[in-house]
């Protein structure tokens, strides 16, 4: 059985320097960082991305997930369900999905499945903090050699939740930077390449 759930996050791209100053605001020490793979899937004409959806399967601590994002009024809906670690690298290999009821959401998309393929590998160190009614979520992150850090705050009330995370910007002197998601981040630098 598939778990649905609305995603509602607000999400800051960072300097370095402003990294180093919320590791220090939170508290987070190295060890409290934890690294995972996001592995991304997409067709060739990138028609997920055109979409607003996006297909990954996110490998931490020995687990792994297979994750559809698509566009939701409220955020996105994301569905999620576990892979085998066989199933998992049996997909990165063949982008055969697995799992009987992603595969139908994608062929809902208009998208014919056997045309997936595996676009790459998006590795990201990761911490944590409970923060105002929502969870703090720093991120640093390599994929398509680039280098990126970013601040998420996920939060159930999108008022409250995007009040705190402008405070809290404010707060320590970060601007507000337009930030796209990191699956998007992703495929703008996996298209640039191609096309270069």
């Amino acid at each position: 059985m598939s778990n649905k759930n609305i995603e509602i996050e607000f999400k800051n791209l960072i300097t370095r320097d402003e990294f180093t100053a919320l590791k220090n605001f939170f508290k987070l020490r190295n060890e409290d960082f934890i690294e995972q793979e996001n592995h991304y899937f997409d067709t060739p004409d990138f028609l997920l991305k055109k979409m607003g959806s996006a297909l990954r399967i996110r490998q931490k601590s020995g687990s792994f997930e297979l994750t559809l994002k698509q566009p939701h009024p409220d955020g996105l809906l994301e569905t999620n369900e576990n892979l085998t670690e066989s199933e998992a690298a049996m997909m990165i290999q063949t982008g055969n999905i697995p799992v009987e009821q992603l595969k139908q959401s994608v062929e809902e998309l208009g998208i014919k499945t056997d045309k997936l393929q595996y676009f790459g590998t998006l590795t990201t160190r990761r911490a944590e903090r409970e923060y105002k009614k929502g969870l703090a979520v720093l991120d640093h992150s390599l994929y398509l050699d680039k280098e990126d850090y970013e601040l998420e705050f996920e939060v159930d009330n999108r008022v409250e939740g995007k009040s705190a995370f402008d405070n809290l910007l404010q707060q320590l002197n970060i601007p507000v930077r337009k930030t796209e998601n990191k699956i998007k981040r992703f495929y703008t630098e996996k298209y640039r390449q191609q096309k270069a």
